[in-house]
């Protein structure tokens, strides 16, 4: 028997949700300038869930959550102030549409950032759970450490109730069919993960209804997931959907396991404010007759309470809901400044510290500075980790960028992944949320492209979209470029695309010293980083890069982000043509040899650009307008690349100072990287290209 007054409290919940969907309706041109989504028809089995999680709990509501905010305490003005867009919306200060939470306050659920693409929020909520499990595994956080970040966000106790924490990742049926759900779903039954996946399945994902686009329901699917628990419900009976989802979390908040309930609900609002009802269902007079209200109503009468409780409940839930929204209505909007902030956590990272060339220490290649970087970072602090393609014990990554690391640190630090480069990337978002900093790796980079989505729309958003509450602190090492015939699918340069995603940090170092300053960097920055790291600069084994060896830094050392390098400095000089070589990555030793083969050191400077975002642009500028004439360097196709935009910018700002156009140089544009060496060759650029171009531009 559920109590009396958790009874009261559900049936006032479901009053409001219900009010706030009429209100919404009747003053529907001011509410649906901006879309929205409401509940109505799910009520009752998000409020059975909401109203159960405690302040340790994470949940990931999707955007027809509404209950389940109201159950955790949010009031009807908080979700109005969202779907009015106005500046004190407590989500996202009006950047994000209605019902996408985003929540870190201390006596409450926490609610990380999560975006509209259907079932995209499975691989940041299973990052979650991977996180509890890791904080909870072996003996390497002290009982007090492994729930200490609660405390930090303002919770006096880490644990309430001394319970231990789950995460609960809701979905609609229709979202399960997509693939990054899967390999969500892998991961937490391979790891044993504490989340409660939520499924409300009301049939229909927009105009397509579930005979069309699904095979089996989401319980039925769950069964290919072995260790999957699955349970299939009516999810408008608030008993059997209160008691299913209280048996479930204390299982998992016991046993650490992961468990799937799929609840059965109907629609009966629009899909949303812009896609209407009545455009395409055939099926709501039979949707009216599962309606959640009445039964619940009923239930109420069962239970004692009488016509004027349930009245009562009802009238104030209306009087409240009309009341709040008078108050959204009058509330400030935000201002144009009010865009330009957000975008990144400060980072205390703002110069270059410690001792780049120690005396004594030995002369490294690459690919140790960042072995030996990570190895320092784990040694300091516990909240690193590595996970990955074969980055385990085995085979300490393709590379050996990873090697010993496993045997070091243990398999619970450092450990392999199934083959799901979403789940590799999206899972630093709930990793990040629970206080670790994990370092994740895709294998080439032309294996990143189904991890972009992870990428672009969870974690470089963050931070923007949940006001500046969720940055991703993570970083994503990325082995690139053409080297030793690696062919078609290992040779790519991505760079283009990665620096399109705003939100993130992108390094491309040259050499080994800056690798492990910039990877120290990057650790320690609040913030999401793409480190791109030159396979064939690993080793120095390609001919002309042995620059990219270095004496290893201290272990202090760190090199902050947009800081260009211009490791080879010219004087401004009057009777000589000069010109500005702006590069990165293999680009800096392409420029090097090229003006060392001509003899021209002395009239052509060479700047590494080392990040690519932030970039630093005073350098770049002040560069290109002493010198005269501009050549950007760079390994990708030149055309529609981070190259021509820069070039674009650089004719730009330096037009007056230049007496040539700014040219560019990059592989031909062609599709792919061919395996033949000779192809190779011919595709991508070279010291003796490099030459050609700057005695032409010299020559102009």
């Amino acid at each position: 028997m559920i109590k009396k007054d958790i009874l009261k409290k559900a049936f006032s919940n479901l009053c409001t949700a219900k009010a706030l969907t009429e209100l919404y309706e009747e003053n529907f041109k001011t509410v649906s300038k901006y879309v929205h989504a409401t509940s109505r028809g799910h009520e009752v089995i998000q409020i059975a869930v909401g109203m159960q999680l405690l302040p340790q709990d994470y949940v990931f509501p999707y955007y027809r959550d509404d209950s389940i905010l109201l159950s955790i305490g949010m009031q009807p003005k908080d979700l109005m102030l969202q779907v009015l867009a106005k500046k004190d919306d407590p989500f996202s200060g009006g950047r994000t549409y209605y019902s996408h939470p985003s929540l870190k306050d201390a006596d409450k659920p926490k609610i990380p950032h999560q975006s509209s693409a259907t079932g995209m929020q499975a691989i940041p909520a299973t990052g979650v759970a991977l996180g509890m499990h890791y904080r909870e595994g072996g003996d390497l956080f002290t009982e007090d450490e492994k729930y200490a970040f609660y405390k930090q966000m303002g919770q006096e106790e880490a644990l309430v109730n001394g319970e231990k924490p789950v995460v609960v990742c809701s979905l609609g049926d229709a979202s399960v069919t997509e693939g990054e759900v899967a390999e969500a779903l892998q991961m937490a039954v391979l790891k044993k993960l504490p989340i409660l996946y939520l499924v409300q399945d009301n049939g229909w994902d927009i105009s397509a209804n579930e005979a069309e686009t699904r095979a089996q329901n989401a319980a039925e699917y769950a069964q290919g997931f072995k260790g999957l628990e699955a349970f299939s419900i009516d999810g408008t009976n608030f008993e059997e959907s209160y008691t299913t989802v209280q048996n479930a979390l204390k299982t998992i908040r016991k046993e650490r396991r992961p468990i799937l309930i799929h609840a059965k609900v109907p629609l009966l609002n629009h899909h949303t404010s812009g896609v209407r009802m009545e455009f395409y269902r055939d099926d709501l007079e039979e949707a009216k007759t599962r309606d959640p209200y009445p039964k619940m109503k009923e239930y109420l009468a069962e239970n004692n309470f009488t016509e004027d409780e349930i009245e009562a409940i009802e009238a104030l839930a209306r009087v409240k809901v009309k009341e709040h929204y008078q108050e959204a209505l009058q509330a400030e909007d935000p201002k144009p400044e009010d865009l330009f902030t957000h975008d990144f956590a400060p980072t205390p990272i703002t110069e270059e510290k410690g001792e780049r060339s120690p005396e004594g220490a030995d002369k490294v290649v690459m690919v140790d500075c960042a072995l030996f970087a990570i190895e320092e970072l784990m040694k300091k602090h516990k909240e690193c980790l590595l996970y990955g393609q074969d980055v385990g014990g085995r085979l300490g990554g393709v590379f050996r960028e990873a090697a010993t690391l496993a045997q070091k640190f243990g398999d619970n630090r450092v450990f392999n992944t199934p083959i799901q480069e979403a789940f590799i990337i999206g899972s630093t978002v709930g990793m990040s949320a629970v206080g670790l900093k994990p370092i994740v790796e895709v294998q080439f980079a032309d294996y990143i492209w189904p991890g972009l989505n992870q990428l672009f729309t969870e974690v470089s958003r963050s931070c923007f979209l949940s006001n500046g509450k969720w940055p991703v602190s993570m970083v994503l090492r990325v082995p690139i470029g053409a080297y030793g015939s690696g062919g078609p699918y290992h040779s790519s340069s991505v760079e283009s695309v990665v620096s399109n995603i705003r939100g993130v940090k992108i390094a491309y170092p040259s050499n080994g010293a800056d690798l492990k300053g910039l990877m120290k960097a990057a650790y320690y920055d609040p913030n999401p980083v793409v480190i791109f790291e030159h396979k064939g600069l690993y080793w120095s084994k390609v001919p002309g890069t042995k620059g990219a060896t270095s004496i290893e830094p201290s272990e202090d050392y760190v090199l902050p982000f947009g800081k260009a390098w211009i490791l080879q400095e010219i004087w401004k000089q009057e009777d000589k043509e000069t010109l500005s070589i702006i590069t990165y990555g293999m680009g800096v030793h392409w420029a090097v040899n090229a003006s060392a083969e001509l003899g021209l050191q002395d009239q052509i400077e060479v700047v590494d650009l080392r990040t690519l975002h932030p970039l630093d642009e005073e350098t770049i500028m002040k560069s290109v307008k002493k010198c005269g004439k501009c050549l950007v360097v760079t390994e990708e196709p030149s055309d529609n690349t981070f190259a021509r935009a820069l070039s674009g910018k650089i004719q730009e700002k330096c037009f007056k100072s230049l007496d040539a156009p700014v040219m560019t140089i990059g592989s031909e544009n062609m599709p792919a990287i061919p395996l033949n060496s000779t192809l190779e060759e011919t595709m991508i650029p070279s010291t003796e290209k490099v030459k050609s171009k700057i005695q032409s531009l010299l020559n102009y």
